[in-house]
């Protein structure tokens, strides 16, 4: 089948040009309404961001991701490497709720909630646009020679991109190693702790080179969840959508003249203004369809819907729609994939929640010491040697901790301490213990044992370990 003459389709990323080479994007600046609820939506996550690594629940950090202590913090519950299962969970969940969201509605986290455009857009590129002017006089200026006003405006920007950077990293930092650490090092003073000075530099370095060179790139080439989308999306789903059978009509688009019937023509809404085309932060012409380099940041219906006002034409050329809508009216359903992603997602969160509520503040870990049998002691004793590991996930101590056996006589020998401890606040108390039985009590060369945990004369915890004895023959 051939293609016809006045059909062009697009095979090449809009951001790269016809030599191969980086074709850097210049958007328009950007008005209107959903512009408006972006900024409100924007600036609330950003304080989110910047606040959350600082906001303390119960003592705990609101968001710690502490990788190289592994230590984690979601919402202010600390999670342990004991509780590795349900920090998988919670990710889990966080996976389907994304894909939900996809499916049903295209690639809005994107353009509403991603740091990386909340950042790109709200931030930087509000900064470029103050300093450098709009689309034009930003590419009026990339093509002007190296005179003192380009010196002085890209200097100025570069510095204040740097700045920022810097101080994005060092809240990046708080989520690692937690905020009351990075407050004590800077109080401290950096080369007190150069090891966490070079990282930081490594942060900074890394968020100006994304935020001031690679920009929308992350979106289109690094990001994989952009290409998620052709897995993900189809015809059902709501994306920011051209609407190509009003757009086009039979005949085509046509520049706007003023008292023409553009209907009795055969033209469609669309006047080619390519004022879709200036506005997109990266690059793209949605006519051209869905695309992986589109984020749903709404820019473009705000700008088309602008333009159908000053022409008297009906806004939602450009809107958030699905194709079915588009081709055949179609309303917005649940589709049988929708549902599997939402009972998926209620039966994870149900899992999550239940294995949450059930988990313990403390928890006991009792284990053979490695190359150890047992030992035969005076007055039929037998004896093994093993080590203990407790874990106080809460922000209190626990005091007069102490091991009692559940059902069978015998004693507990703590080593090198007394026989009720403290496990101190988020902290651990371990050490060796030896469990002292009389022969009689023993059936056969393995027998499991129950051990309590107390702390005063309250169970905290409970755990099992088997007791080895000499094997008997009748």
């Amino acid at each position: 089948m051939e293609t016809p003459e006045n059909e062009v389709f697009r095979d090449t990323i809009g951001t790269i040009n016809e030599e191969g080479k980086r074709a850097w994007v210049f958007p328009k600046i950007p008005s209107g309404k959903f512009y408006k609820y972006r900024k409100i939506v924007s600036y609330f996550l950003l304080l989110f961001l910047v606040a959350a690594p600082f906001v303390k629940i119960n003592g705990n950090q609101f968001l710690l991701f502490n990788i190289l202590e592994r230590r984690f913090n979601i919402f202010g519950f600390p999670f342990w490497p004991q509780d590795f299962h349900l920090f998988v969970i919670s990710m889990l969940i966080g996976v389907i709720f994304v894909a939900l969201f996809t499916v049903a509605f295209g690639r809005i986290f994107c353009g509403w909630i991603c740091p990386q455009t909340i950042f790109m857009e709200m931030v930087f590129r509000r900064i470029e646009f103050w300093i450098d002017g709009d689309r034009n006089k930003q590419r009026r200026l990339d093509r002007q020679k190296w005179d003192a006003e380009k010196i002085r405006k890209r200097v100025l920007k570069w510095s204040i991109f740097l700045i920022i950077s810097f101080l994005i990293a060092n809240v990046f930092l708080a989520y690692l190693i937690g905020s009351d650490t990075l407050i004590r090092y800077v109080i401290d003073g950096p080369f007190k702790h150069v090891s966490t000075l070079f990282s930081l530099i490594i942060f900074t370095a890394v968020f100006y080179f994304v935020f001031a060179w690679f920009r929308e790139q992350v979106c289109i080439i690094a990001c994989p969840y952009g290409r998620l989308q052709g897995v993900l999306l189809d015809n059902k789903s709501i994306v920011v959508a051209y609407d190509h059978k009003r757009g086009e009509a039979e005949n085509g688009r046509k520049s706007f003249r003023k008292n023409e019937d553009r209907e009795a023509l055969g033209y469609g809404d669309c006047i080619d203004c390519f004022q879709c085309v200036h506005v997109c932060p990266t690059g793209i012409d949605i006519r051209n369809g869905t695309q992986l380099e589109c984020v749903n940041c709404t820019a473009c219906i705000d700008e088309c819907d602008h333009i159908m006002e000053s022409v008297n034409l009906p806004k939602g050329l450009i809107r958030y729609a699905s194709e079915a809508n588009i081709e055949k009216k179609e309303k917005f359903k649940l589709t049988p994939r929708l549902k599997g992603y939402i009972a998926v997602l209620i039966i994870l969160m149900g899992v999550f929640l239940g294995m949450l509520t059930l988990r313990n503040d403390v928890e006991a870990r009792v284990l053979r010491l490695p190359g150890q049998l047992y030992e035969h002691k005076d007055g039929d004793i037998i004896s093994n040697v093993f080590t203990y590991k407790l874990v106080n996930k809460t922000n209190d101590a626990i005091d007069n901790v102490s091991f009692k056996l559940r059902k069978y006589k015998g004693t507990i020998k703590l080593v090198s301490t007394k026989d009720d401890f403290i496990v101190p606040e988020q902290g651990i108390a371990e050490g060796t213990l030896f469990i002292e039985i009389e022969k009689s009590e023993l059936k056969g060369d393995k027998n499991k044992l129950m051990i309590e945990v107390y702390s005063h004369d309250r169970i905290i915890e409970t755990t099992t370990v088997n007791f080895l004895g000499p094997r008997s023959y009748k």
